[in-house]
């Protein structure tokens, strides 16, 4: 892979769509993209046309019947593995940038810490979908639960939303295992926006250099 792929991962009302703005604006007034190579902004789930249908099946939350969990784990799989091979693989391949508004963590922190599923089997499937595709650098806009509630005030929760504190409060410890684990790059979404800004402009600075 020749292109550079930046994944945001966090929960609701974290920052993750200002930051991913705000760094393609930033990215695209400068000459870290190669010429003749493009910035790519997709999400998970639904980046593709096929993906959108899989979005509404997981998300909306007035559907008189919704996925139990193991076929939600499978949705997202179904999902990921139809992104990274419409949108992200040929995009890297070709050496563009793209930046993924969540990707194979959130399914560990949801589905594993939240759902309580089994971490190994969502692993199993992560390697299937993914075919070795992995981030270059992922970034963790951490938040209180309280916070990411009050900024959501006004916001109609989707399906997810709707499990509640203690779900959210799980799904919060999870992104933090994963982080440390992984050696994601950890930032306060309680910091200010020029901050926040800074600090992932700084990564990716570092990050263009990398071979």
């Amino acid at each position: 892979m020749i292109g550079k792929f930046i994944v945001f991962e966090g929960i609701d009302g974290s920052g993750k769509t200002t930051q991913i703005n705000q760094l393609s604006k930033w990215l695209i007034s400068t000459d870290l993209i190669p010429e003749n190579n493009q910035l790519v902004i997709t999400r998970e789930p639904g980046g593709t046309e096929l993906g959108k249908s899989i979005r509404s099946l997981l998300l909306d939350a007035s559907r008189e019947s919704s996925p139990d969990s193991i076929t939600e784990l499978l949705l997202y799989a179904a999902d990921r593995a139809q992104h990274v091979n419409e949108i992200i693989r040929p995009s890297l391949n070709k050496g563009d940038w793209v930046i993924s508004d969540r990707f194979c963590g959130s399914t560990l922190a949801y589905q594993g810490y939240g759902r309580k599923l089994d971490l190994k089997l969502i692993k199993d499937l992560e390697t299937i979908a993914t075919q070795g595709i992995s981030p270059d650098i992922t970034f963790l806009l951490d938040i209180p639960i309280k916070e990411s509630i009050k900024r959501r005030i006004n916001r109609k929760d989707d399906r997810i939303e709707k499990e509640g504190t203690e779900f959210l409060s799980n799904v919060s410890l999870g992104f933090k295992a994963l982080s440390e684990e992984n050696e994601w790059k950890r930032i306060s979404a309680m910091s200010s926006r020029e901050s926040i800004i800074s600090e992932i402009q700084s990564e990716i600075k570092k990050l263009s250099e990398s071979k």
